[in-house]
């Protein structure tokens, strides 16, 4: 099983006749993804990859009913892109767009939401259930076929935690990148409550970053709901008070934020911390050792 994506995903990529739609498009098709639409208005009848393109979300729904839809259209015209996709309540939007303003965010949050879509970003790199489906930008190459799933508000340092895993021979159930903006569309609490409900999933790494809330809310709801053994990681130590560092969201304001506080919650919540993020193939390790050990 697979959380979110797996073959029987059906993705349209709005955006598809720009640089990055194009070069992505590409590589989730190469890797078995069932790609079957584009959008780029004024760009219909054209292909990519083999991918029929089409002027609107309305005529690529007619024509391949889509159940997916990943976003690489330009900051100041994504929002737009978003509600039309969610106006077609395809049920999963994925935006790997950065630069939105956060106040074109928080109305199109709650529409989305109306709508009964679920919006992963923006600003991520998107999710994959290794060997079934890729539906984002990460690579491929690093991912392998397993039971740890991974959920986290960096791109990098996934990928950087994904290659650790992978060569201890731990693959992955599903990778989710939820995105680093203040205003996201799915939060952790929202992925760990789909990972604890697979059954493919053993054990969660959660990677989180300076900025907001989030990692105290997810803890608070690995406490009481998450029956899985979580290891996580916090990046940003030594980051300084009022400077954004790296992501919108990652910002301290200030006691609130900081890495020190959402260590010490997670850690409160009875969930391992790890120093580097290598050191989480390390817990990980242990975790499922005495995970198989009580079985």
């Amino acid at each position: 099983m697979s959380v979110l994506v797996g073959k029987d995903t059906r993705v349209l990529v709005q955006g598809i006749t720009g640089r990055e739609g194009e070069f992505h498009t590409r590589q989730m098709v190469q890797y078995g993804t069932n790609v079957v639409a584009g959008v780029t208005p004024g760009r219909g009848g054209q292909e990519v990859a083999g991918v029929p393109v089409f002027n609107t979300v309305a005529d690529a729904m007619e024509a391949t009913r889509p159940n997916c839809s990943i976003i690489f259209v330009p900051a100041p015209f994504a929002p737009d892109a978003i509600r039309e996709a969610a106006a077609y309540e395809i049920p999963l939007v994925v935006a790997i767009t950065e630069g939105i303003p956060v106040h074109e965010m928080i109305p199109l949050y709650t529409y989305v939401r109306n709508r009964g879509v679920r919006l992963i970003g923006p600003n991520c790199p998107g999710l994959i259930s290794p060997g079934k489906a890729k539906v984002g930008i990460m690579p491929a190459h690093i991912h392998r076929p397993g039971s740890v799933a991974v959920v986290s508000r960096s791109g990098t340092l996934t990928y950087e935690v994904v290659a650790a895993l992978s060569a201890r021979g731990y693959g992955q159930s599903t990778a989710v990148g939820i995105g680093g903006d203040p205003i996201i569309g799915t939060s952790f609490v929202d992925v760990l409550e789909q990972f604890q409900a697979d059954p493919q999933t053993k054990a969660i790494v959660l990677i989180g970053e300076i900025g907001g809330d989030a990692e105290e809310n997810a803890a608070r709801y690995i406490q009481s709901n998450v029956r899985k053994p979580v290891v996580a990681f916090i990046a940003g130590r030594t980051a300084p008070p009022g400077r954004r560092m790296g992501h919108a969201g990652a910002i301290i304001s200030g006691t609130a934020g900081t890495a020190q506080e959402k260590i010490a919650t997670l850690r409160a919540a009875g969930i391992q911390v790890a120093d580097t993020p290598t050191e989480i193939a390390d817990l990980i390790a242990n975790v499922l050792q005495v995970r198989d050990e009580d079985v």
